[in-house]
């Protein structure tokens, strides 16, 4: 059978445009709307993407307030975890993946809700790991400040260690359940983790019986060196930010030749998935119009903050709006995927601070593109037969209107080329990803 694209439907409440909630066909109060959400979960289910995508933050997004008064992303919104089970009960097939930061979170805890997640699923759980860098955040934690890149990442493994070890705590076949003699579970198959180590000292056994899945789909989202080691080792799917083919094929190949050679990995074990922002309509015309109907609700200050952020903080309000990006080093707040391909962007295409934050501000760092169906699937297309993916995490520009609208449009055509399935063909989310289920390690047999 011809290889297929993995897709995951990435929601943030109104859209992923920063101006999205300004949009006619968007959900204006999407951020605390559960039947909002439900909508956009039985849609994506019914074009049979893999999964839904969460991403998190642990903090109001912290910048001028003229910017984020004026913005949605970040400010006020549901928790992925809870909202995820909610969306459990209305689903049956779709894979259900949520943003917890490692810096924020103890492995026990995390452990112990993605488990259950996965029960309450029936096996359709995903963690995305990330590490958090926001200079807001450690306040809500009664932290000074943010951790080094290098410490951050440190934490993060040791983190992923004990939380695949908790989640083995159990045998598959642990729970007998004997009533005629009394025995609930066979003590031999319940395991203490005892883990001791530089960041985290965890007995363990985790209180949730071994999941459905065995560990729950492990996600990653980073381009640095320290990222692309992280995803090497763990990640099942990563998400990318690179904006064209070689430097997307030039970080696929890295990750999976690192997986391969370091790790005994199966590369194929492994679905690097670019972010995608697409804004799809009959025509290419009437595709242009509504992007730049969108593009012309983002305000200058919005557009300019978004993309101090995504550079890591650097305070960009004392150079004029119509002048280059200056020569600015990253700082260590810096994602280094979105710094590279952002700076080279700048340069490339001789971007001002306001075409630039108009730009990133869009689509937020993410490759963006308007068009008909058969002009989207293009793209799609070569991207995929290139090699620089195994499909993508497609981040709608406003919600519902153009979500449905690529569920409508940009998936059939993407089926009628053979590219993506017609129908699911396993109940849990590592099925339908072709992802090996982890054996229960520590079984005495």
């Amino acid at each position: 059978m011809t290889k297929q694209m993995t897709l995951a439907a990435y929601f943030n409440p109104t859209g992923h445009h920063v101006a999205s909630w300004r949009h006619p066909r968007a959900q204006r109060d999407a951020n605390v709307s559960i039947e909002h959400y439900v909508e956009m979960a039985k849609a994506a289910e019914r074009a049979k993407f893999d999964m839904i995508f969460l991403a998190d933050s642990s903090a109001t997004r912290s910048a001028h307030i003229d910017a984020i008064s004026r913005s949605v992303q970040f400010v006020a919104h549901f928790e992925p975890l809870t909202l995820l089970s909610a969306l459990a009960m209305v689903t049956t097939r779709i894979g259900l993946t949520g943003t917890v930061s490692t810096t924020w979170h103890e492995p026990y805890n995390l452990a112990r809700k993605f488990a259950s997640l996965d029960h309450l699923s029936h096996g359709r759980a995903g963690w995305n790991l990330v590490t958090s860098s926001q200079a807001a955040e450690p306040a809500n934690f009664g932290k000074d400040g943010v951790r080094t890149h290098a410490e951050r990442y440190a934490r993060a493994r040791e983190f992923a260690r004990v939380v695949q070890g908790l989640w083995d705590s159990w045998d598959d076949d642990a729970f007998v359940r004997d009533v005629e003699s009394g025995l609930y579970f066979e003590p031999e198959r319940m395991h203490r983790l005892d883990h001791s180590g530089e960041h985290f000292r965890v007995r363990g056994p985790l209180n949730v019986p071994r999941s459905p899945q065995g560990y729950p789909v492990m996600v990653q989202a980073g381009g640095s060196d320290e990222g692309r080691e992280l995803a090497a080792e763990f990640a099942e799917a990563i998400f990318s930010p690179h904006l064209n083919i070689p430097e997307a094929k030039a970080f696929y190949d890295d990750v999976k030749g690192r997986m391969q050679t370091k790790y005994n990995r199966d590369p194929e074990h492994l679905k690097v998935l670019p972010g995608l922002s697409v804004v799809v309509a009959e025509s290419d015309d009437k595709a242009a119009e509504d992007f730049e109907l969108l593009q012309s609700l983002i305000h200058p200050v919005v557009g300019r903050e978004i993309l101090s952020t995504m550079l890591g903080g650097l305070d960009l309000s004392s150079y004029p709006l119509d002048g280059p990006l200056p020569e600015l080093p990253a700082t260590d707040h810096s994602s280094m995927g979105h710094y590279d391909s952002i700076v080279s962007m700048a340069r490339r295409e001789n971007l001002t601070i306001r075409q630039l934050g108009a730009r990133c501000a869009g689509a937020r760092g993410k490759n963006s593109i308007h068009g008909g169906p058969k002009k989207v699937a293009d793209v799609m297309e070569e991207w995929f037969t290139s090699k620089a993916c195994d499909g993508f995490c497609v981040l709608p520009p406003y919600m519902p209107g153009q979500h449905v609208d690529f569920c409508d449009m940009v998936i059939p055509e993407l089926q009628k080329r053979g590219l993506f399935r017609k129908e699911y063909t396993g109940s849990t989310l590592r099925e339908t990803l072709g992802l090996p289920r982890p054996p229960d390690k520590r079984s005495p047999r």
